[in-house]
């Protein structure tokens, strides 16, 4: 899309059964982002939400943080599912996803360890640890919304790019695009080889998914996501097979994208 004629605020392009909006700022894309997890959990107090960690959906975990506490909004009966985590890492390390959502979701929000259900990447038997996540998933009827961002590669939560469409939670060997982009996580080189993740198909069994995209470094990658042929090498295309498949976008973002 090309914007250098029109100021973008809150405009919605639909794209066959993908609803894309975009937005003039971070700040504006989080807080739009922020409303719509609003709106599901007033609808459903209940609600099973599986967030991503990283930079993108930051924005809208702050504002959300914010609106719950400044309007009262009820969280406690609120169920999250872990979407990835690193192999050999937990919430006790830094640089991890559960200790990013940590510090910007669940100690914010006083969530409850009973109330998460998050992958443990030093658990001895990493297969059961993926079945214990699809079991949780499975007792709480299905996920509502699943938030996700979008790699420099393609990938959504760590599914590589050739990853099958039909795996539930699995153990993944992390592509050396993601490797190296993941490295900024940690304040000393890591070795980040493989993790464990929700596969597309859980994904796509989830009833809403959100796709958080933002900074011109994406811009590529979310123009092949939208217009290139959907294909498991580039996995968050596979999301467009979902009927309630939402991208919110910033400007940056969405700078190559056609009208």
């Amino acid at each position: 899309m090309d914007f250098s004629f029109v100021k973008i605020f809150d405009v919605t392009f639909i794209k066959k059964e993908v609803e894309l909006l975009v937005f003039e700022t971070y700040q504006k894309m989080s807080e739009k982002a922020a409303d719509a997890v609003i709106k599901l959990i007033r609808q459903k107090r209940n609600a099973v939400v599986s967030p991503a960690s990283g930079n993108s959906p930051e924005g809208l975990y702050r504002n959300f943080v914010e609106r719950v506490n400044q309007e009262n909004i009820k969280v406690s009966e609120l169920f999250f599912v872990g979407l990835d985590e690193w192999m050999g890492m937990n919430g006790s390390d830094e640089g991890s996803c559960r200790y990013y959502l940590n510090e910007q979701l669940f100690f914010p929000l006083k969530i409850n360890e009973e109330k998460i259900a998050f992958f443990d990447g030093r658990a001895e038997n990493s297969e059961a640890e993926c079945q214990r996540i699809d079991k949780a998933i499975s007792e709480h009827n299905g996920i509502d919304l699943a938030i996700v961002g979008l790699g420099m590669n393609g990938h959504v939560g760590m599914n590589e790019p050739g990853t099958s469409p039909a795996l539930l939670a699995h153990i993944s060997q992390i592509d050396p695009v993601t490797a190296a982009v993941g490295q900024k996580y940690f304040r000393e080189k890591t070795n980040l080889s493989s993790g464990l993740t929700l596969g597309i198909a859980n994904l796509l069994e989830a009833k809403n998914i959100m796709l958080v995209v933002s900074g011109s470094k994406k811009a590529e990658i979310l123009k092949k996501v939208l217009e290139e042929k959907i294909s498991i090498e580039i996995p968050a295309s596979l999301l467009r097979n979902h009927s309630n498949f939402s991208v919110y976008a910033d400007a940056e973002a969405a700078s190559l994208l056609k009208k």
